[in-house]
């Protein structure tokens, strides 16, 4: 069952790393790819929850504020990936992804009010130090590199606020909300700004893409992530979505070619990066198996 529930997260990871390529083999601009994405997941995850397994979604209003505020996150952190991929490319967005880790470890002992980790801090400062290296090296993206740092500081808000809501309903619930408040809120924000009328621009080709994207890549690994962590430790599943942005890289290089070919300073300072997140992942290991053979 271990060996299993490992190929299932690895399988997921993959998935995740893969929303890249299909960001940017989808024609829609940012603002649509968005709003379809999140409706066509709500869906589905309707779907899912309240026909298939025959659960109720209802929720107090509190947590349903609390949800559509996490869920606001969410949308802002997936629209500024997308258009990251847009305006630069998959490994810049992908790479940028890795700041989360600094931010996480200042905004996480905030909002949960834990000491601040040293470790994670210095790790911290590693990672900017990257970024600020890939920034200069490939300035000819820096537009990229600006909306795929405001998608790691949105997507820290979204992961340590969600962190806080588990166990207040059921997991589903939770996910459910989240996508559909954060579709409602760009919907009446486009309604009010008059952009609701753009959203037709698509095409069926790209309606097929992120109605995949929002099925096989969306909702189907939120639902098997929060599965998993019956079997898994949060540990081994925080150490192996940080591979995403490696699975990632290596598939946009693949699929796209000369237009993914980072320079070498580039692949030098992510490999960094990725280590870095490695290394501390695995310092935390082993400082909890201490802590729990000195208890």
């Amino acid at each position: 069952m271990q060996k299993l529930a490992l190929f299932r997260l690895h399988l997921i990871v993959f998935l995740w790393g893969f929303t890249a390529i299909l960001g940017k083999l989808i024609h829609a601009n940012a603002q649509i790819l968005v709003f379809y994405r999140m409706l066509f997941a709500a869906i589905f995850l309707f779907i899912f929850i309240r026909i298939y397994k025959k659960e109720s979604i209802k929720v107090s209003k509190k947590i349903f504020f609390q949800l559509a505020g996490i869920g606001c996150a969410m949308a802002l952190h997936w629209y500024c990936f997308f258009y990251s991929i847009k305006v630069s490319n998959v490994s810049i967005a992908l790479s940028c992804l890795s700041l989360s880790t600094l931010f996480a470890s200042i905004l996480e002992p905030i909002i949960f009010k834990r000491k601040i980790d040293i470790s994670e801090v210095v790790m911290g400062v590693v990672i900017v130090a990257c970024i600020l290296l890939i920034f200069k090296t490939e300035f000819h993206f820096k537009e990229g590199i600006i909306y795929g740092v405001l998608c790691a500081i949105f997507g820290t808000i979204f992961s340590v606020f969600n962190g806080k809501m588990f166990g207040k309903t059921s997991s589903g619930n939770i996910i459910f909300y989240e996508i559909f408040c954060g579709w409602l809120v760009l919907a009446l924000f486009y309604m009010a700004t008059g952009q609701i009328f753009q959203m037709n621009e698509i095409n069926y080709r790209d309606l097929a893409l992120i109605c995949l994207l929002a099925s096989v890549f969306t909702a189907f690994p939120m639902l098997e992530s929060v599965n998993l962590m019956k079997y898994i430790s949060p540990f081994t599943l925080i150490l192996t979505v940080n591979l995403e942005p490696v699975y990632g890289i290596i598939l946009a290089f693949f699929i796209f070619g000369e237009s993914e070919e980072m320079s070498p300073v580039f692949y030098g300072a992510s490999g960094v990066m990725i280590l870095a997140i490695i290394v501390n992942g695995l310092m935390k290991s082993r400082k909890t198996k201490k802590q729990k053979n000195f208890n």
